[in-house]
């Protein structure tokens, strides 16, 4: 998903970027069309990364309240806590780029929508 949100991006920047004749009603189109689907895959992993970072609370919460009436029961819970920490960081990263590249993309839909009503308007005049 890196990968192709990173793709992605960088294409609708060379395309802002080139004076070459374009069909930016098209490009607005499949633009909104790629951006849902983004913004679909940043909810799920928010909700995944919500979800671990309560599991750590609680298991953090757990470790200390066991650890507190028994030490050798609270072992196994540091285990746990270290091993969602493991996959947290992760997950956390990858909303990180999620989260950025799609506001980028917010920015670049505004840039389309501004060449589609220039094509638009200079269409009109001819």
């Amino acid at each position: 998903m890196k990968k192709r949100i990173l793709t992605y991006r960088k294409y609708i920047d060379f395309l802002l970027a080139s004076d070459k004749q374009s069909d930016w009603k098209y490009i607005k189109q499949e633009h909104i069309t790629q951006v849902a689907f983004f913004q679909h895959e940043r909810l799920v992993h928010l909700i995944v990364t919500v979800t671990f970072a309560v599991l750590e609370l609680l298991t953090v919460c757990a470790y200390v309240i066991v650890g507190a009436l028994d030490s050798t029961l609270s072992f196994p819970l540091l285990i746990l806590a270290l091993l969602i920490i493991v996959l947290l960081i992760p997950y956390i990263k990858h909303y990180y780029l999620l989260e950025n590249e799609v506001q980028k993309m917010y920015v670049q839909y505004d840039r389309i929508a501004q060449k589609a009503y220039e094509e638009e308007k200079l269409i009109d005049n001819e």
